[in-house]
C-alpha cells in the first residue's frame, strides 16, 4: 500500500531534520587538531612526550566535544520522539521546526567557543554564550510541542498518555538552561556542569517512561 500525502510530508520534513542534525554533529569533531609539529617551541625535538602534552593541553575541546555530541544526540532522539507521534504537518509546525533546526545548527559554534576560551578569563563570557544557546534550543523545542499539543489533529491517535508524559518532560527545559545562564555570572564551571547534567537527566528522562 503506498504511503498518503500525509505520510510523505511527514517523512520528508524527518528526512530533512536528521540531515541538519547529521550535519551539525558531524562538524563537532572539527574543532579537535592534530597538534602542528610547526607549534613546537625553539630547539625542542618531537617526541613522544611532546605529543602527548600537546594532546593534553586540548582536554577543554574533549569535554567540549562530548558535551555538544552528547546534547544533539539528546535532542535528535526527543525529536524522533515527536516525529513518530506525529500523523501530518502544516505550515506553521514546518516554521517551528526550522527555527529548531537553525538553531541546532548554530551548536558547533558555542561548542568551538568552549573549547577555545574555556581555560582563559573570559570563561564566564563563553558559558554564558553556550548556556544561552541552550535557553534557545529549549524554547525552540517548547515551540515545535506546545504547537502540536494546540492542534491535536496533527498527532496520532491514542496517544494521549505520551502526549501528557512528553509535555510534563518538556515543561522544565527552558527554565533549566536559564538557571545555567544566569550561574555562567557567577562560575563558569557551575555553568557548564549543569548543562552536562541537563544532557545526562534528559538522556535518562527516555528509560523511565510508562507503557
Amino acid at each position: 500500500m503506498s504511503d498518503t500525502p500525509a505520510q510523505r510530508e511527514t517523512a520528508r520534513a524527518e528526512a530533512f531534520s536528521d540531515g541538519v542534525f547529521a550535519i551539525a554533529i558531524t562538524l563537532l569533531i572539527l574543532d579537535i587538531k592534530v597538534p602542528a609539529e610547526q607549534a613546537l617551541p625553539a630547539g625542542t625535538s618531537l617526541s613522544d612526550r611532546w605529543l602527548l602534552h600537546a594532546l593534553g593541553r586540548q582536554w577543554p575541546g574533549y569535554v567540549a566535544y562530548l558535551m555538544s555530541f552528547a546534547t544533539i544526540l539528546v535532542m535528535w532522539v526527543n525529536h524522533h520522539r515527536i516525529f513518530a507521534l506525529l500523523r501530518k504537518t502544516d505550515h506553521a509546525f514546518l516554521f517551528w521546526n526550522g527555527l529548531l533546526l537553525m538553531l541546532i545548527s548554530i551548536v558547533p559554534f558555542p561548542t568551538s567557543l568552549l573549547a577555545t576560551y574555556f581555560m582563559t578569563p573570559a570563561a564566564r563570557v563563553v558559558a554564558a554564550v553556550y548556556a544561552g544557546h541552550g535557553v534557545l534550543i529549549a524554547l525552540a523545542f517548547q515551540g515545535v510541542w506546545q504547537h502540536l499539543v494546540r492542534n491535536e489533529h496533527l498527532l496520532m491517535p491514542g496517544t494521549k498518555a505520551e502526549v501528557a508524559w512528553l509535555t510534563a518532560q518538556y515543561r522544565f527545559g527552558p527554565l533549566m538552561y536559564l538557571i545555567a545562564f544566569g550561574l555562567a555570572f557567577l562560575s563558569a564551571w557551575a555553568s557548564i556542569g549543569l548543562c552536562l547534567a541537563f544532557a545526562v537527566f534528559f538522556s535518562l528522562q527516555g528509560f523511565t517512561q510508562k507503557g
